[in-house]
């Protein structure tokens, strides 16, 4: 049954997310995506930190090996965005580069909107997202294989970043020339990563628990990094009295469900 859970909560965080950003994108204007970003930071940091935190170090026989794993995942993310935006800065001289790589957050969508439409870019952003949902994929099966509970928690987090996730990345191919059919399809081929990252880590973690740990570490480093260094940038932008109020109650409300699944699933 572990790979049964792992496989819906892969297609509801990746394909049903895809699908839904793109109904929601024929609609929704894109001032509203910080609604969805500041929800997702909120469950982000909660699972992390209510969740995969408190368990790494309770299961760890050396705290400082896990705090060590966490540190390196952090700045292996933070590498890898640094590769992809060196990549996209010699593609596109001049213009600030801002967020990007694997979890581009809507200011660096916005810029791509609004700074002449390229192909690359729109091929850039297809390579970062299946990277993006590679990761998201190897994190929700180590979830579940170390706890169920762990396991829920962290795609419900999963999916709650991966829908203004996906729904910036629409919004990009879009206005880098796509039709709205082909921007679909390609979000729906890069979410197939989730799955693959999924699959990878169930069969090479079945039976060796102890590496589980570390796959969690990284999870943890990936959704602390998309939190912070990519999502929230974009919301201090927002500085309007009203639009942070509203920010630290989605927030609030994000971090309530990880609470609530806690109580709610034993």
């Amino acid at each position: 049954m572990t790979l049964v859970y792992i496989l819906i909560a892969c297609l509801l965080g990746s394909t049903a997310s895809a699908l839904l950003a793109a109904m929601l994108a024929w609609r929704l204007r894109p001032g509203l995506i910080p609604i969805f970003v500041s929800y997702a930071v909120g469950a982000l940091l909660g699972v992390v930190f209510l969740d995969l935190l408190p368990h790494i170090f309770e299961q760890s026989e050396r705290a400082k090996s896990s705090a060590a794993w966490l540190l390196g995942g952090v700045l292996l993310f933070f590498l890898l965005e640094k590769f992809v935006l060196w990549r996209h800065s010699r593609e596109h001289t001049g213009g600030e580069a801002v967020g990007g790589g694997a979890h581009l957050n809507h200011s660096h969508h916005h810029r791509h909107a609004h700074g002449g439409g390229h192909a690359a870019s729109a091929w850039m952003v297809i390579i970062g997202d299946a990277f993006h949902n590679f990761t998201d994929g190897l994190a929700i099966a180590a979830a579940f294989i170390t706890d169920f509970r762990l396991g829920v928690a962290t795609s419900i987090a999963i999916i709650a970043h991966e829908l203004p996730h996906e729904l910036g990345d629409f919004l990009v191919l879009i206005h880098s020339g796509f039709s709205k059919l082909r921007a679909l399809a390609w979000n729906l081929v890069s979410s197939l990563a989730t799955l693959l990252g999924a699959l990878l880590a169930y069969f090479a973690l079945r039976g060796l628990e102890g590496y589980a740990l570390i796959f969690l570490c990284l999870a943890a480093s990936s959704m602390i990094y998309v939190a912070i260094a990519d999502l929230m940038p974009g919301l201090q932008k927002r500085a309007a009295v009203a639009e942070s109020l509203i920010q630290i109650g989605l927030m609030a409300a994000g971090i309530g469900t990880i609470v609530l699944v806690n109580h709610l699933v034993r």
